[in-house]
């Protein structure tokens, strides 16, 4: 069983495709394209962290999260986007703290709400604005799909993606 994570999927929503400038030709291009992209690496035991933004909450099937939960494999934990409160996503969850491979983690959706007691924060909302960004004393990794080529990454990726960034190898 493997552990992923990642943001800002916004299924059914079309007009994120030239706000966010995804290389996709529509939304259902895209939709098609999130969603295999997402089965390629998750299998049915693994976990998906989504942290927000899951789908839109207007047009077709977009404010139905099943509709687009019971074509991904694995379990899901969702934490709550800012688009996620006008749809059907339903969470509870504002952030998710976890220790991973003696890393303590915490994980949210929008980057001002970071938690700097934790030296690894993951993060989505921003798109393609940033992968990284350094507050307090934490590095906050941007896990959205427009900056991890639209496919979720594991918990030991992104942790050896702020490791390589600690390095100077990674931008």
């Amino acid at each position: 069983m493997k552990y992923f994570v990642t943001a800002d999927t916004h299924y059914g929503h079309g007009k994120i495709i030239e706000y966010a400038n995804r290389p996709f030709k529509d939304n259902d291009d895209m939709n098609a394209g999130l969603i295999k992209r997402f089965n390629e690496r998750v299998k049915p035991d693994d976990t998906t962290f989504f942290l927000g933004d899951f789908c839109f909450k207007s047009g077709l099937h977009c404010n139905k999260s099943d509709f687009w939960l019971k074509q991904l494999n694995g379990n899901k934990i969702m934490v709550r986007g800012n688009h996620d409160n006008n749809n059907s996503t339903k969470t509870i969850i504002d952030c998710i703290h976890v220790t991973f491979a003696g890393q303590r983690i915490n994980m949210v959706h929008k980057p001002e709400h970071f938690n700097p007691f934790f030296n690894i924060n993951l993060v989505g909302h921003v798109h393609q604005a940033w992968r990284f960004k350094e507050e307090a004393g934490s590095v906050l990794l941007n896990v959205g799909v427009d900056v991890q080529k639209y496919y979720p990454i594991t918990l030991d990726e992104a942790i050896s993606q702020v490791i390589k960034y600690k390095k100077g190898l990674l931008k």
